[in-house]
């Protein structure tokens, strides 16, 4: 009897995703934790494994489609029993008459739970193992690896340097077929990871066009030589609902501070030396925005919140998210309990998170529970923007270019260094008031910082 494989439950911020890539077709043969289909959720791209080892009878979800946590994606004839219950017997309150549920038991968190068996996020996961380096052999790709467990398992057996390999996953991740295909071919790449391996950097580092547009992606229209379709990638489409989600749920409201950051910058040059030698990373500015954000988050509460409808919720742990401009598309990594770390911390915990977003390299938790968010359109030459917030929070904050520029101070003019702060609120949570005394708090501690502000 075939066994139906759902789409686990991965948090409960994760209520849908988007089938990427089937990594099996039916009548394939599958290995117990073998990656079976990628999937792109608005936070991050994962693999979702087999719990049982057996054939692919039959794909219920197709590439593209959207379908909820908990759907069921494709049914494996096995010979294996289930993974155990979630309780003694079957789960109660499972609504009678469903005729997938009745003809074959089903793999999620709705029927049999997935204990060992996770999605495998693009740094590996499924069922905890300790990680060994690969054998040592000659390489022939520099590129970064994305291996699940199974494939860096099944390399060790075979010996097998798996930077030699171009993968045929999605963005380039090596699967368990472009190992068997090595062993199989005797240690030649197999030519249906030669495709893929030159349009891997066309997804990470996309061809651009005068006009902007991906090359990979460009689709010239019937009839229409002054038009060009440019196909939708499953994340850019994810990105896109998101921002529509948030502009016709939330009221948003905006308003805008200038602050004279010459102090700020004073003490990062003074500073940053020392800090790179010390710490091997970049100091820059946005830690010490981070810093005066968070603190400020406490003192205004309502700032780090979301709207329940009939109430106000008020978040107790400071968590910002910080965008990041990712190959694929926009992210937003999250620093945890922000509000405990030095300005030292900030800037370790904010190059790890931006490093590892760059590379698909963030899991499920780096992008969860996250109560505010910070965008540095400022790094992009940007003075003032209007950004939107990130659904469900209560704000986002911009930080701005910095520019020197003639002030009054002390009635006299003075060059200083200068720098905008643009905020967008959700005006059910708080009116200008809130809005504009976080503001002023975060100028506030921003304007003070000096010779003695602490670093670590």
């Amino acid at each position: 009897m075939p066994l139906v494989i759902e789409l686990p439950h991965v948090g409960e911020s994760v209520v849908e995703g988007t089938i990427g890539k089937w990594l099996k077709q039916p009548g394939d043969q599958v290995e117990r934790y073998e990656p079976l289909v990628e999937v792109i959720t608005d936070k991050v791209t994962m693999e979702i494994p087999s719990p049982v080892k057996g054939s692919l009878v039959k794909i219920l979800a197709q590439e593209g489609e959207v379908v909820p946590m908990g759907a069921p994606l494709a049914e494996i004839e096995t010979s294996e029993s289930p993974p155990e219950s979630i309780s003694e017997g079957e789960p109660s309150g499972q609504p009678p008459g469903e005729s997938a549920r009745e003809s074959a038991p089903s793999v999620g968190t709705t029927g049999y739970l997935l204990r060992d068996v996770k999605p495998v996020g693009p740094t590996g996961g499924g069922p905890v193992e300790e990680e060994q380096p690969a054998p040592v052999a000659k390489s022939g790709n520099n590129g970064a690896l994305r291996v699940s467990p199974a494939v860096r398992r099944l390399a060790r057996q075979h010996n097998i340097d798996l930077s030699f390999l171009a993968g045929t996953g999605m963005g380039g991740r090596i699967t368990r077929d472009d190992v068997v295909g090595y062993v199989e071919s005797g240690g030649v790449q197999s030519q249906a990871a030669a495709p893929a391996q030159a349009a891997a950097p066309a997804e990470s580092s996309p061809a651009i066009s005068s006009s902007g547009t991906p090359a990979a992606e460009r689709e010239e229209t019937s009839g229409a030589p002054d038009e060009e379709y440019v196909n939708l990638t499953p994340v850019r489409r994810l990105i896109a609902e998101a921002m529509v989600r948030s502009v016709s749920q939330i009221p948003h409201a905006w308003s805008m501070v200038e602050v004279d950051v010459s102090g700020l910058v004073a003490r990062r040059a003074a500073v940053r030396a020392d800090f790179n030698a010390r710490d091997g990373v970049d100091l820059t500015y946005l830690p010490f925005i981070i810093k005066a954000v968070a603190e400020s988050l406490r003192e205004h509460p309502t700032l780090n919140a979301t709207w329940g409808g009939d109430k106000i919720i008020l978040k107790r742990r400071i968590n910002i998210g910080i965008a990041v401009a990712a190959p694929a598309g926009l992210i937003v990594p999250v620093i945890h309990d922000a509000d405990r770390l030095s300005i030292a911390g900030l800037a370790i915990a904010l190059r790890d998170l931006t490093q590892r977003a760059r590379q698909n390299k963030l899991t499920l938790e780096d992008v969860q529970q996250g109560t505010f968010t910070l965008n540095n359109t400022g790094a992009l030459g940007s003075t003032i923007s209007q950004p939107i917030i990130n659904h469900p929070q209560a704000g986002i904050l911009t930080t701005e270019a910095i520019q020197k520029r003639p002030v009054v101070v002390s009635d006299a003019i003075a060059i200083r260094s200068m720098m905008n702060l643009c905020m967008s609120f959700d005006h059910r949570i708080n009116d200008g008031a809130e809005a504009s005394g976080f503001l002023q708090s975060v100028k506030g501690r921003l304007e003070v910082i000096g010779p003695d502000t602490a670093i670590y």
